[in-house]
């Protein structure tokens, strides 16, 4: 069993970015993230809120190319963090921050189970190699569906 750890960030103002975003604007897309996955994840067909209580809402996303959806328990930490807990025990985190220069960051961490990959296997290191091209589009393309959110008014 390969336990896969890795992050990625992104800058949420680049040079050019407009309209510029703010924390809240931030925070608002990933709550909205969690209600509404398929805006945000392309791999995901379908997101259905199960339950909500407090900060703790539970879903089932249906991601494309798995015959039955996932129930994630998703945590929030306003206004910094959500996490994404699956049932296999894997956690996704979502985070918002500020860098040295008081601009704002967005991170995701992953932390991936994978049973059928042995620990520090080729197919491990390939496996961890693909993931992290998908977290560089996850992270940016979330950045952009907020951006796009906040200009058609929804944010």
């Amino acid at each position: 069993m390969s336990v896969i750890n890795f992050a990625y960030t992104a800058p949420v103002n680049p040079s050019g970015a407009s309209p510029v975003l703010d924390e809240a604007q931030v925070w608002a897309g990933l709550k909205r993230k969690v209600r509404r996955a398929y805006e945000f994840v392309p791999i995901i067909t379908g997101c259905e809120v199960i339950s909500e209580e407090g900060t703790t809402v539970v879903r089932e996303a249906t991601f494309q190319g798995r015959p039955s959806p996932v129930r994630e328990v998703c945590e929030h930490y306003e206004p910094s963090r959500i996490d994404f807990r699956q049932p296999d025990g894997a956690v996704i985190s979502n985070i918002v921050s500020r860098g040295s220069d008081d601009a704002l960051h967005m991170t995701y961490v992953f932390e991936v189970r994978r049973p059928d990959l042995g620990e520090g296997s080729e197919e491990a290191t390939d496996f961890k190699r693909e993931f992290s091209k998908m977290a560089k589009v996850a992270v940016e393309g979330s950045i952009e569906t907020i951006r796009r959110l906040v200009k058609e008014g929804e944010i």
